[in-house]
């Protein structure tokens, strides 16, 4: 007889007893996602700034503002709704026996990026020693830094793997969302790995972005993908990628190209290469 399924349990507040729908709690993270996207291009569009931009502004506020978006997403990682990325993360660096080779005073060194709790990877504390970062730190064990800002010159070849899990689309901006990735790579170790986790639809369905060009655009970076996970109509796909020497780049991704048309989404990712070879926000 097959073993029954479990049920999972609905998001329930920290601080009442009200179970919020998951349909709604999605429906609610993507309301913020939408405002900050456009509230980063009011700041970069002055003519229009001052009356849309403080619209935004109120209207973040009337959703409760950052920390209620970040207490929204944090309650998604709970262990009853299936629990965060990082378990997939792990089981993937197991896979490559890394598990093994790291323990002791030579642990694994990981940068987590966009970290709503500060014990993700505790399971795993033997061999990873891992230091969490947020643009708005929810507590005192998570730094808050914005990824973008690092020190290329402190941070370089320093880490052994870096997560991005739902952080490259929450990015507004496509040439932040390649300097970042650009970045990354700047400071892994070489062999170090990138662990990337994103809504589906910001592959599957974008008219910018396909599993190819994806896959183009991380190896001219100088990053070969080593594993992947998605699903038809799925939620989430998440790829593993590992630091190697740069190709030597044959496509452009300079620009936004439409690759498919009809009703999808426009999430993209540019690059702009600079002298120094590393990737830089746009002037």
């Amino acid at each position: 007889m097959p073993k029954p399924k479990k049920r999972k349990q609905p998001i329930v507040t920290g601080n009442s007893n009200t179970s919020i729908a998951a349909q709604s709690c999605r429906n609610t993270i993507r309301e913020y996602h939408v405002l900050i996207k456009r509230r980063r291009q009011l700041e970069n569009n002055f003519e229009e700034h001052d009356k849309s931009l403080k619209e935004i502004e109120y209207q973040i506020e009337t959703l409760g503002g950052l920390e209620r978006y970040q207490q929204l997403s944090s309650l998604g990682q709970r262990e009853e709704r299936g629990g965060g990325s990082e378990k997939i993360f792990i089981d993937w660096m197991k896979e490559l026996n890394l598990h093994r080779v790291h323990s002791g005073d030579h642990r694994l060194r990981l940068l987590e990026v966009g970290a709503l709790k500060p014990d993700n990877y505790q399971t795993s504390s033997s061999w990873i020693e891992w230091t969490s970062i947020d643009l708005h730190s929810r507590h005192h064990r998570i730094i808050q830094q914005d990824f973008l800002l690092l020190d290329p010159m402190e941070h370089g070849n320093k880490w052994d793997a870096i997560s991005l899990s739902l952080v490259l689309n929450f990015v507004p901006v496509p040439i932040d969302r390649g300097h970042m990735l650009q970045l990354a790579h700047h400071i892994l170790v070489s062999g170090g790995l990138l662990f990337l986790a994103l809504p589906l639809p910001c592959v599957a369905n974008s008219r910018y972005l396909t599993f190819d060009s994806l896959r183009l655009l991380m190896e001219s970076i100088g990053f070969v993908e080593k594993r992947q996970r998605w699903r038809q109509n799925g939620k989430m796909g998440y790829w593993l990628y590992q630091k190697i020497t740069p190709s030597k780049m044959t496509h452009s991704f300079s620009k936004k190209v439409v690759l498919r048309q009809g009703n999808r989404n426009n999430f993209a990712i540019t690059l702009k290469a600079s002298s120094a070879g590393l990737i830089t926000p746009a002037s």
